[in-house]
């Protein structure tokens, strides 16, 4: 297996995991952890993870001239990220949060073109917009699953949230040519734990740690160890490899994932709809990188 088709791998296998996030994190939220204090506890945990992951890389260290690369990629894409979207979480569905995540990729084909000069091909144009009507298609006809509080706000912020992701993408893509990951992830979760401490350190205190659920303390640890800290890594280590909106549009394969998880857990049942927007979504994902494949073999000929 080449290097392209491992960071296809590990782009999936991050679509996949953000998938059971979406239900794990709603079980946690708000009934045992505010959304502000579990964030706390996750970057915390992160950092924690990180830096004992740096200590075995023996790479320079991060120039000074890219800390503010590095701040700016915390406030995006720890930070603004991980607030707007747990607290969104805890106001809307599920399944609608996933469905909203799909906004990403437009957003980063957009910032790709503005910033960085990528070259838009038609195909993967066409795949984006594939994938949107799969999603949009799902949202109009696919169930949701789980209660929601306030969708409307909920629903927002999860777009605010996939907009901070699409420009967090942008960012740290330089980084990533220029660094080794454990280099300047664990500055990036740092920084991003000192910017959501004053939000989130009031719920934080108030966790009642002693009466949680096991299953629940669980489900934190999953979001820490897995939801964040193994999907950084694997994000970063298909950026290698594949332009920003490549990467991007695998957050089209999260409601697909996130319904399947509802429905193994008998929260949702399948529908012919739910068939059909997870064949164009897949479509979608299959013209994008397959292009993106042949654009790069013509390349190195």
């Amino acid at each position: 297996m080449g290097a392209r088709q491992w960071a296809l791998l590990a782009a999936t296998i991050v679509s996949i995991i953000y998938g059971l996030t979406f239900t794990v994190a709603k079980d946690v939220m708000p009934a045992y952890i505010a959304p502000y204090g579990f964030i706390v506890y996750r970057v915390g945990g992160c950092v924690v993870l990180f830096w004992i992951a740096r200590l075995f890389v023996r790479q320079r260290s991060v120039a000074a001239s890219d800390f503010p690369r590095i701040i700016a990629a915390a406030f995006f894409g720890v930070a603004l990220n991980m607030l707007t979207f747990f607290k969104g979480l805890s106001l809307t569905t599920p399944v609608s949060a996933a469905v909203l995540m799909v906004a990403t990729p437009v957003i980063v084909l957009l910032l790709s073109a503005i910033i960085i000069r990528e070259k838009i091909i038609g195909i993967k144009a066409v795949g984006i917009l594939l994938g949107l009507a799969g999603t949009a298609y799902l949202i109009l006809y696919g169930k949701p699953t789980g209660n929601a509080s306030n969708a409307v706000l909920g629903n927002l912020l999860v777009f605010i949230n996939a907009v901070s992701y699409g420009l967090y993408l942008i960012l740290v893509k330089k980084l990533m040519d220029k660094y080794n990951a454990f280099v300047f992830v664990p500055w990036i979760y740092t920084f991003g734990f000192l910017m959501v401490l004053p939000f989130g350190w009031a719920e934080a205190a108030e966790v009642q740690w002693n009466t949680m659920p096991q299953i629940i303390i669980a489900d934190v640890i999953f979001v820490v160890v897995f939801s964040t800290f193994l999907t950084y890594l694997l994000n970063l280590l298909s950026m290698r490899e594949l332009q920003p909106t490549t990467v991007a549009v695998f957050i089209y394969l999260q409601p697909v994932f996130a319904s399947l998880f509802a429905i193994f857990r008998g929260s949702d049942t399948i529908t012919v709809e739910k068939m059909i927007a997870a064949a164009m979504i897949f479509t979608g994902v299959y013209l994008v990188t397959m292009k993106g494949k042949a654009v790069r073999t013509a390349n190195e000929s």
